[in-house]
């Protein structure tokens, strides 16, 4: 295999990296404020795709003819709603059953993300089959050698970097990230200190929310579609990365999303296997990977969980 085709599959593992990225921190911050796993985070971010298609066709029957605006609002519409959603859900059906058992909680995401992928199969127009997702990104590429850089995923890297570092800046450097790290380290005695429990709770599953629609928006234009199962995988995907770094830390989120992304790429590139195993052998790895370090690789603070 020569170097032009293993630079593109390490482009590709880079691409696919940052959204499981954005995908794993989001269950990281819900289970660094509640302690909960939000399994219908995957449903969330495919609805988020299918709030911009709709989105964009409402856009095109408006007239609205420039793929830079048809963009923007588009993914402020998305990640708006989706961040509505989130907060909504964390109010009326995670919060309530805070001091009950942890697999209630469990189950009635699951029953949510359940809910919710099912309504797009059976309400969104033709919503069973892949739907086609718009071209809003310039379409070139430079090619040197064997690798070819599509415009595209090059904007969309950068824009998951971009974003990847303004949550760093978020939880690190504002006050509602430090109100988020408090919250995480011990919600008692935040509450003692005058921060608002329940308002840093419904923005941090906000938070959470908003990215996994940006992640599903993203998967579209990388992909040029978007599918109302796509979630399931990617939310189990996002949920091991998460896994893999330290459930709960941040920046473990995001290493194990590139980990997990480099594994795929590179089972691809060293494996005489074809493509369609790489999901197997990444899995594999993850299952070895917990066996020898059950924390994962950047283990949990009981002190500073977020």
């Amino acid at each position: 295999m020569d170097n032009g085709l293993i630079g593109q599959y390490v482009w590709n593992g880079v691409m696919l990296g940052v959204i499981y990225a954005m995908v794993a921190v989001g269950f990281t911050l819900f289970f660094g404020v509640l302690d909960v796993i939000k399994f219908s985070h995957g449903d969330v971010m495919t609805l988020g795709a299918f709030t911009a298609l709709a989105t964009y066709a409402g856009l095109q029957a408006a007239g609205v003819q420039s793929p830079w605006v048809q963009l923007l609002i588009v993914v402020l519409v998305s990640v708006g709603t989706m961040g509505l959603l989130g907060a909504l859900l964390a109010r009326y059906l995670i919060l309530p059953l805070r001091n009950a058992p942890a697999f209630m909680t469990l189950l009635i995401t699951l029953m949510a993300g359940t809910v919710v992928r099912e309504s797009i199969r059976l309400f969104y127009p033709n919503g069973s089959n892949p739907q086609s997702f718009p071209a809003l990104l310039p379409t070139g590429s430079y090619q040197f050698g064997s690798f070819v850089m599509r415009v595209d995923t090059l904007i969309l890297v950068v824009l998951g970097l971009v974003v990847i570092w303004g949550i760093h800046m978020l939880i690190n450097h504002t006050r509602l990230g430090l109100a988020i790290r408090a919250v995480a380290q011990d919600g008692e005695t935040a509450r003692v200190m005058g921060i608002n429990f329940h308002w840093i709770v419904l923005a941090t599953f906000a938070l959470g929310s908003g990215l996994a629609a940006l992640a599903g928006v993203m998967n579209g234009l990388y992909y040029s579609e978007a599918y109302f199962g796509n979630g399931v995988m990617l939310a189990v995907i996002g949920f091991s990365a998460a896994v893999i770094g330290g459930l709960g830390n941040i920046y473990g989120a995001i290493l194990g999303g590139f980990l997990f992304s480099a594994i795929q790429s590179m089972s691809v590139v060293m494996l005489p296997l074809p493509s369609a195993y790489k999901e197997v052998v990444a899995f594999g790895m993850v299952i070895v990977l917990l066996a020898i370090k059950p924390t994962g690789l950047i283990g949990e603070k009981t002190s500073e969980r977020v």
